[in-house]
């Protein structure tokens, strides 16, 4: 069990820059979208109850 313990860690082969960009470009894309639908299903909700601005 010892021996576990002092084999060096594995690496895993990095992704290309553009593909590791392109997630964090999506998560971002996809957490404004969810942001805005939740902004315009309580603007819905607000003007159901009259809660307009005139």
């Amino acid at each position: 069990m010892a021996d576990l313990d002092n084999q060096p860690p594995v690496q895993r082969e990095q992704r290309p820059l553009w593909q590791r960009m392109s997630w964090l470009v999506l998560i971002w894309s996809g957490s404004v979208l969810a942001l805005g639908i939740v902004a315009w299903l309580l603007r819905l909700a607000m003007n159901a109850a009259g809660l307009s601005s005139p």
